[in-house]
């Protein structure tokens, strides 16, 4: 069985039922009980139709395999994540997080939350279920087990309960698993929560569950302004990624989202780590060490993020895209460890996030653009001959840098695209800048 197509860079994914079987399924099961070497493994889902099916074929993988599951059920990503952590035990999560609800797939973890991804894992595992796994002599057994209200105490941990404010919050969960977690949490809050879409729906009946897309955020922009909520957050579908909107209906990067939190931190421990991804604005930076941190600076993507995090001792980490890592929680990403540090940010501060994110509004971003390109290598040594005069990094595709812009261009993993992000010191630019870029990588078509 050919399992290349799903086997991703960071995870498992792909259509159901023509790319993800349940035979795929029951195989990759077999296979992650044989890398992980342990006798339990935590297996949790998210609400997609074909999520309990999947889940279910993985399950009967590892007790065939002689390896004993603890099922959790429906929760987020970073509940799983929470629960590997907590029990050491390797876990997997059934989610495509924010694709269509007709995708699926399995994100990988070991013992303590420890990230497994294609140079750590993934290669391997694919390869043990191409092959095929023998049955054991004594087949495990499936426990059920339920980690939602000791992830809820966990995560309120981060956060002094009797400093927040009445703040009046929207909250779109877009039919995912936000929408089962969040009224577990938020109800000890002595905030005024205003759900939409909390209804757990694997086809996504409102909006794709990709707050990273303009689009997407333009029901809860409309609902903090008719409410005069403090804050709008949107969470993905398996909830493991947050974005803000202010009060003003105006959406926060991911990079502004990570300074302000990066300065929260910082100002209980002076002196610590701080890793973001190089498509990070250079705010982030800026922020860290003006708080009295150290900023690490890395590849995109988690894996990367977890790993430098663990070697540097990290305090927090944070990515454009959304995703954000602490420390305490084991090293894994958290949405509503973010949100929660934002809600006492306002509080305690007594200022809107508008004004505590004021400061940070330095630079203009193009955002990500994909462009559909022959060939990743020969785009990226077009535009490396066309910016020879910038300070280059070959570290995750292309960085150059000059004293008033920067872009990164990187390849897809998965797909036939260049990836553009451009930063400058004006709108204008900016968009001057990205035009030209584009205008190179198109030229090579």
């Amino acid at each position: 069985m050919d399992l290349s197509p799903i086997f991703k860079a960071y995870d498992v994914r792909g259509v159901f039922p023509d790319q993800i079987t349940e035979e795929a399924c029951r195989r990759i099961g077999a296979a992650f009980g044989s890398f992980a070497a342990a006798s339990t493994v935590i297996v949790g889902r998210d609400m997609r139709v074909s999520s309990p099916a999947l889940s279910a074929a993985f399950m009967e993988g590892l007790t065939v395999s002689g390896v004993d599951v603890l099922n959790i059920g429906l929760v987020s990503t970073d509940a799983l994540y929470f629960a590997s952590g907590q029990q050491m035990l390797p876990g997997a999560m059934f989610t495509a997080s924010h694709n269509p609800g007709n995708y699926n797939g399995i994100k990988f973890c070991l013992a303590g939350a420890a990230p497994v991804g294609e140079e750590t894992g993934l290669t391997e595992i694919r390869r043990l279920a191409e092959r095929g796994m023998p049955a054991h002599d004594t087949p495990g057994e499936v426990l059920a087990g339920d980690v939602v209200d000791d992830f809820a105490e966990h995560v309120l941990g981060f956060i002094d309960l009797s400093r927040l404010r009445p703040l009046k919050v929207v909250i779109d969960a877009a039919n995912g698993m936000a929408g089962m977690m969040v009224p577990r949490i938020f109800d000890q809050l002595a905030v005024e929560v205003i759900p939409l879409y909390f209804e757990l729906d694997g086809t996504f009946p409102n909006h794709p569950a990709d707050p990273i897309k303009p689009e997407n955020l333009v029901d809860l922009i409309a609902a903090v302004r008719r409410e005069g909520a403090d804050i709008g957050l949107a969470f993905d579908g398996d909830a493991d990624r947050v974005f803000l909107i202010d009060e003003n209906g105006e959406v926060v990067s991911g990079s502004l989202t990570t300074a302000l939190v990066a300065s929260r931190i910082l100002a209980s421990e002076p002196g610590a780590k701080v890793v973001h991804n190089l498509i990070c604005s250079r705010i982030v930076s800026e922020t860290i060490v003006a708080a009295g941190g150290e900023p690490v600076r890395t590849r995109v993507g988690h894996s990367f993020i977890k790993q430098v995090m663990a070697e540097t001792k990290a305090v927090f980490g944070g990515e454009h895209s959304g995703h954000y890592y602490f420390r305490d929680n084991f090293r894994a990403d958290s949405g509503v460890i973010c949100a929660l540090l934002v809600l006492e940010a306002i509080s305690v501060e007594s200022r809107t996030l508008s004004d505590l994110l004021l400061p940070l509004r330095k630079y203009f971003n193009s955002g990500e653009i994909n462009t559909k390109v022959a060939d990743q290598k020969s785009s990226l040594k077009a535009l490396a001959d066309m910016c020879h005069d910038g300070v280059q990094d070959w570290t995750d595709g292309l960085t150059v840098d000059y004293p008033s812009w920067w872009f990164n261009a990187r390849g897809s993993n998965t797909e036939p695209l260049l990836r553009l992000n451009v930063e400058a010191d004006s709108d204008e630019l900016c968009k001057r800048m990205t035009e030209e870029l584009l205008t190179k990588i198109r030229s090579q078509n």
